[in-house]
């Protein structure tokens, strides 16, 4: 053999035995920081404890986009309400740096509805959360604190990098929004993955394929979509969008989690939230 290929051949035993030892992102560590965000919403209260585990660039909806520190910033002091929430549902970018977990919450030992929430890698290695809203879905029937949390399966693929995954998901985004602007329960249905969920209703969080397609149908049947930011992995497998949506009675706004399957990048999460009506005048 000749020393060129010994060479090449070494070359793609280093490689192969890399990405053997690489580590693989375990979506537990996203689950970890949404218990400790949840700790310390009781220990420290609604306010402290946004502010603790938001990142600088965080957003809420108040009901338009705004920075999450200076909505919690702004907001009085004390407060005896007892917010509660604990993960089910949870998923992690290839290179984990991203992700996502969502659950049931109550208030003052009241179960209400859903959360959901987005999560960055930190330079320091640890989590804050980029945006905090869930649904108004049902949480009857959930399963209790502490219970396991379900993992989305990882990406089949990746962009190899965050600015060439958000091209390629503004482009799903505007292929989404072309099709929800005459059938939106077809076009949703050519974009889920297959464990993707689909929330918005008060029904409970689809677990089957005819949960979404009923929770489809209690979606305007037509819907105008506006991107307004976002954020992709490292890796460029998964990225999280927001924007606005205008339909026949009303506006909100959506957001979502993309990931990278075979077949391209598919929805796995999305919401649609409705925005509270003007009183008036």
């Amino acid at each position: 053999m000749r020393r060129s290929d010994l060479l090449a051949a070494a070359a793609i035993l280093l490689l192969a035995t890399s990405a053997q030892a690489a580590p693989k992102a375990d979506p537990a560590q996203v689950v970890a920081a949404e218990r400790a965000f949840a700790a310390d919403g009781l220990a420290m209260g609604i306010k402290g404890s946004f502010l603790k585990h938001s990142a600088p660039e965080a957003i809420v909806l108040d009901p338009e986009p705004m920075l999450a520190q200076a909505v919690y910033g702004a907001a009085p002091d004390g407060g005896t309400a007892k917010l509660a929430w604990w993960p089910l549902w949870a998923g992690i970018a290839r290179s984990g740096d991203l992700g996502f977990t969502t659950g049931p919450y109550s208030v003052n030992g009241t179960m209400r509805a859903w959360y959901f929430t987005v999560w960055a890698r930190q330079a320091d290695g640890g989590w804050k959360w980029l945006f905090d809203g869930g649904p108004p879905s049902s949480p009857e029937g959930a399963a209790a604190q502490g219970s396991a949390v379900a993992y989305a399966h990882p990406a089949a693929r990746a962009a190899g990098s965050p600015a060439k995954a958000m091209a390629e998901v503004t482009a799903a985004e505007a292929a989404l929004a072309t099709g929800a602007k005459s059938d939106l329960k077809a076009a949703y249905l050519a974009a889920i993955a297959e464990d993707g969920r689909v929330v918005g209703s008060k029904a409970r969080p689809p677990m089957s394929r005819a949960d979404l397609v009923a929770e489809l149908a209690t979606r305007p049947t037509t819907v105008a979509f506006s991107p307004l930011g976002g954020q992709a992995s490292a890796a460029g497998d998964l990225a999280w969008t927001y924007g606005a949506a205008r339909w026949a009675e009303g506006r909100g706004h959506y957001v979502r989690i993309w990931r990278k399957d075979a077949a391209g990048w598919r929805l796995l999460f999305d919401e649609l939230l409705p925005a509270p009506e003007t009183p008036k005048s």
